[in-house]
């Protein structure tokens, strides 16, 4: 199925358009030029600016630059005229910045969610798919804490929209190389000549899903979302340990200890929302409780998608996984990202 023609004669508009998942979802509909336009709306001109300058196809005829912030509704309702899809991927994200910086954290992750609901709805925007975090499930810290309830309010924003404007939202794991995570930190001091790499615990298990795979899983989910859903794809695990001898397997292993807010291993779908979730060949989507009760409105989400319910006692977590990848693979990738 193309998934990718959802996107045809559309405008589509990324909030936290000049992130790494900003700039490859952006590539992608720029080259295969069958958006109307496609608009980066971020609140650093420098990153804009820098955006246009990386990449000829940044200068694109079609795509647009607006400057602004979620926390500004009147500003998103200005953005959002003429608008059919939103790919909303602006967020605060660091664990511990998240833990000393709490209210700065609620306004963009929950306020500002808020507002790009109320304006998507005033404007008239089709189709609005959040991105989420495994942080979400059960969260131990603030910044997981503010993404659930961002997913909430999203699930939700269906009802308050009368389902004018279909809502839904996209969770996965660590992403490859992207800004601020892990891969690029290490090498930056394997780079500098590190003697040692730091791990804060040798039993530490993740997620792991590239850029590209991320961005055709929303892709993917911009079709097939019929509103409230919450999509989680099925990605392998690593350990921290292997990743490590992936980068520098001569390198010894520092042990540092678990920062503020980090799980030893991350949950995508906890026992309590495998009630009430669907298994499908290649991910499972999680329906709100207030959908899962109601029999009829079960039944009118589930046409023509099929699913099968999951086991008692399931969770979806990094340590129970049953896809792995090992430290050759682990390599293998890491390499060709380069």
């Amino acid at each position: 199925m193309d998934h990718g023609s959802i996107f045809t004669d559309k405008t589509v508009l990324i909030t936290g358009g000049t992130g790494s998942f900003g700039r490859c979802l952006a590539s992608r509909l720029l080259r295969e030029n069958r958006c109307k336009k496609v608009i980066i709306f971020s609140r650093d001109e420098w990153k804009q600016w820098d955006m246009q300058q990386s990449d000829s196809i940044f200068r694109h005829p079609k795509i647009r630059f607006f400057l602004g912030d979620v926390r500004d509704k009147s500003r998103l309702e200005r953005a959002f005229q003429e608008v059919d899809i939103v790919i909303h991927a602006a967020a605060l994200k660091q664990v511990p910045a998240a833990e000393y910086n709490p209210s700065e954290f609620v306004k963009t992750n929950v306020i500002g969610a808020m507002n790009i609901i109320d304006a998507a709805i005033i404007s008239k925007v089709e189709k609005v798919i959040a991105l989420s975090t495994d942080k979400a499930s059960n969260p131990i810290n603030l910044y997981g804490a503010t993404k659930l309830c961002s997913d909430k309010l999203f699930c939700a924003g269906n009802v308050y929209s009368l389902r004018q404007t279909c809502f839904s939202v996209v969770r996965y794991g660590n992403v490859l190389g992207s800004r601020g995570s892990l891969v690029p930190f290490w090498q930056k001091l394997i780079a500098d000549g590190a003697i040692s790499l730091p791990i804060t615990d040798t039993r530490m298990t993740r997620f792991w899903i590239t850029l590209e795979q991320s961005v055709d899983f929303v892709i993917r989910c911009c079709s097939e979302m019929q509103g409230a859903e919450i999509f989680v794809p099925k990605i392998p695990s690593m350990k921290i340990t292997d990743l490590a001898d992936a980068m520098a397997p001569n390198l010894p292993h520092e042990i540092v200890g678990i920062r503020p807010g980090e799980k030893l291993h991350e949950l995508m779908i906890t026992q309590e929302d495998a009630r009430h979730t669907l298994e499908f060949e290649k991910f499972y989507v999680i329906y709100p409780e207030f959908i899962s009760q109601d029999s009829q409105g079960l039944k009118q989400a589930l046409v023509g998608r099929g699913g099968i319910a999951l086991p008692e006692d399931f969770a979806y977590t990094s340590s129970t996984n049953t896809l792995w990848l090992s430290a050759d693979q682990l390599r293998e990738l890491i390499l060709t990202k380069k």
